[in-house]
């Protein structure tokens, strides 16, 4: 993708302007919080591929490959903040500020197909119990999770390029800590085609409305369909389930409709606290939420842990074994 611009070649990232007191506090909980994050969604991703069971299963393969959406998400604007907390610097150049602009918008969209595909697991799995194999092959599950990182990728394009070929005259203050469409499209000098704000917005509503109208029926059909054939034992263990799956849901889409749907200009404290709770602490709870009450997480969990000790003991035995050969 090519940037062009006006006078402005860099820009100033606001962020939080707190006391030094409040920016250490910041500092030090997002810093922790994106370590736990971390650790989190790799450790869900080495228990998917070592565990030879897991890794044949649809839901797990969605979700190794969701906590792998979640590194990248993360990773796109919270180094870059915990950076710009820790430092009085807080210029971005213009080609980097689209550059995360790009990759922000694109992995969120990209996250709307995923949930998407996995909302058409689980109602695959549920009301098409007897075809639900044959469907949700490992294959299916992987041309489902490449459809949605194709399309998360592609649709962007257009806006972003659009909105980059604006001129920015000054002032080159953004207000967040993170490049977004808002508070970019504040700094563009008049007069403002209508060209880019069309297709970005003509952009999100697609993305989003049509994703969030897919889950829904989806997981719909779902709960109508155990409500009829299920028996109370089942109906309780799979609402149990799909609770997880629409809290998941719930939120992300949540704070997104929240900036992006919401009439009128944000103000940007607000959008910051949002954004915030998308892009940092939903990434966070994801893990927790899909495996906390997962037996087979926590059974795949013990299986490595047992391959583990064993793997020690044996060496720890040829050591000693070694030693002993050694003094005889």
């Amino acid at each position: 993708m090519q940037f062009t611009n006006g006078t402005v070649q860099e820009f100033i990232l606001l962020g939080f302007e707190v006391g030094q007191l409040q920016r250490l506090l910041i500092l030090t909980f997002f810093t922790l919080l994106y370590i736990l994050t971390m650790a989190e969604n790799i450790t869900i991703i080495i228990l998917v591929v070592l565990d030879t069971h897991l890794a044949r299963l649809p839901m797990y393969i969605f979700l190794s490959n969701f906590s792998w959406l979640e590194i990248c998400y993360l990773n796109t604007n919270i180094p870059q903040m915990l950076l710009h907390l820790a430092l009085s610097n807080k210029i971005i150049s213009f080609s980097s500020c689209f550059l995360q602009f790009y990759i922000f918008c694109s992995l969120g969209s990209t996250e709307c197909f995923f949930l998407s595909s996995m909302a058409l697991d689980r109602y695959l799995a549920i009301c098409h119990p007897l075809r639900y194999p044959q469907i949700m092959s490992p294959n299916f599950c992987y041309v489902l999770i490449t459809a949605s990182w194709v399309l998360g990728f592609l649709v962007y394009i257009v806006p972003v390029t659009l909105i980059s070929k604006l001129s920015f005259c000054g002032p080159n203050i953004i207000d967040h800590f993170l490049c977004d469409h808002g508070p970019i499209m504040a700094l563009a000098c008049p007069p403002i085609p209508k060209a880019p704000n069309i297709s970005q917005i003509f952009v999100d509503a697609v993305v989003v409305l049509s994703n969030i109208m897919f889950v829904v029926l989806s997981y719909g059909s779902v709960i109508v369909t155990l409500m009829k054939n299920s028996s109370k034992g089942n109906r309780v263990k799979s609402f149990s389930t799909i609770s997880l799956h629409l809290l998941v849901v719930t939120l992300f889409y949540g704070p997104l409709a929240g900036i992006y749907m919401k009439p009128g200009e944000a103000d940007p404290n607000v959008t910051k606290i949002v954004t915030l709770c998308y892009t940092a602490i939903t990434p966070f709870l994801n893990p927790m939420i899909y495996c906390l009450r997962n037996d087979q997480m926590k059974e795949a969990l013990l299986r490595l842990w047992r391959r583990k000790t064993v793997f020690l003991k044996s060496k720890m035995d040829s050591v000693k074994k070694r030693k002993g050969t050694g003094n005889m």
